[in-house]
C-alpha cells in the first residue's frame, strides 16, 4: 500500500533524491507544488514525485510498493530515475508501453546568461510582432493554452500563476504565436516551459521569447533552468547562454496503449 506524503513526509524525502539534478524536484521538495507517495509515512524507503506529467522515482526499486507506485501515474507520463535497478524495473512493468529517449541537462550557472547578450537577442522582433508579459487576458487566450497546455498547468488558478509565476507571449494580429512561461517554480528560480506555433517557426520567436522570460527572471534575481526535449531545444539554449551538461534516460509512458 502506498500513501501520499504530507508537508512533514516531504522533508524526509530530500536525502532519497538528492543525485537528481531537477529544479522540477526541488519544486515539490521545496513545497511549491506536486505530488508525492510513500511506502511508510514513517519510515519512507521508496518514494515517488509528480509534477504535472514528470514522474521521479527514488529508494528501493525491488518492493511491491515500488510497483504500485509504478502504475501510479498520470495518463501520459514522462518518467525519470536515479539507477539502473530502477531502469529495469520500468522496462519490466511497462513493457511495450514505452519509449525511451533522452533529455538534456545543463550547468546551473547565472554567470553563463550574459544580459547584454539576451538584451540583443530581443531586440530582432520582426515587424508587425509584439511582445507581453502574460496576464489575466492572455493566459485565458485560446491560442496561448493550444500552445501547450503546460504553461500555466501546474499552478493552482491563474491568479496563482500571475502571483508566483511568469510568462511571456509573443503576438502577431493578436494572436499569440510564441510564448515562454515558467512551468514551474523554486526557491530560487523557475524552470521554462515554451512553444511556437509551429507556422511561426524559424522566424526566431522562440529566441526572443525564452530572452525575454530570461531577462525577467534574470532582473528580479530568479534563475531560469532549462533542460532540453531534444537537439532544437539544445540548440536554443546554448544560443542563448547555457552550457550543456549531460544526458539522461526518459521513459515516456503510455497507459492507454
Amino acid at each position: 500500500m502506498i500513501y501520499e506524503a504530507n508537508a512533514e513526509v516531504r522533508k524526509k524525502l530530500v536525502p532519497m533524491f538528492k543525485r537528481f539534478d531537477s529544479t522540477i524536484v526541488l519544486s515539490y521538495l521545496q513545497g511549491h507544488m506536486g505530488t508525492a507517495w510513500v511506502d511508510d509515512l514513517e519510515n519512507p524507503m521508496v518514494a515517488q514525485i509528480t509534477v504535472g506529467i514528470f514522474v521521479f522515482y527514488a529508494g528501493d526499486s525491488s518492493t511491491k510498493e515500488a510497483e504500485e507506485m509504478l502504475y501510479n501515474l498520470p495518463e501520459f507520463t514522462l518518467a525519470i530515475v536515479d539507477s539502473d535497478e530502477w531502469k529495469n524495473r520500468i522496462e519490466t512493468v511497462h513493457s511495450g508501453a514505452i519509449d525511451k529517449f533522452q533529455r538534456y541537462s545543463f550547468e546551473k550557472n547565472p554567470e553563463h546568461l550574459n544580459r547584454i547578450h539576451i538584451v540583443n537577442l530581443m531586440a530582432s522582433l520582426p515587424e508587425g510582432y509584439e511582445i507581453k508579459k502574460v496576464d489575466n487576458n492572455i493566459a485565458i487566450a485560446p491560442s496561448f493554452n493550444n500552445l501547450s497546455e503546460d504553461f500555466v498547468s501546474q499552478f493552482e488558478s491563474l491568479d496563482d500563476f500571475i502571483k508566483r509565476g511568469v510568462g511571456y507571449a509573443i503576438l502577431h494580429e493578436g494572436i499569440v504565436v510564441a510564448a515562454a512561461t515558467s512551468f514551474s517554480v523554486f526557491d530560487s528560480g523557475i524552470e521554462i516551459e515554451i512553444a511556437t506555433h509551429p507556422a511561426y517557426r524559424r522566424k526566431g520567436l522562440a529566441t526572443i521569447v525564452a530572452a525575454a522570460l530570461i531577462l525577467d527572471c534574470l532582473d528580479s534575481g530568479k534563475y531560469p533552468s532549462w533542460d532540453g526535449a531534444n537537439f532544437e531545444s539544445v540548440e536554443l539554449a546554448k544560443k542563448l547562454g547555457y552550457v550543456f551538461k549531460d544526458s539522461y534516460d526518459t521513459y515516456f509512458i503510455n497507459r492507454i496503449k
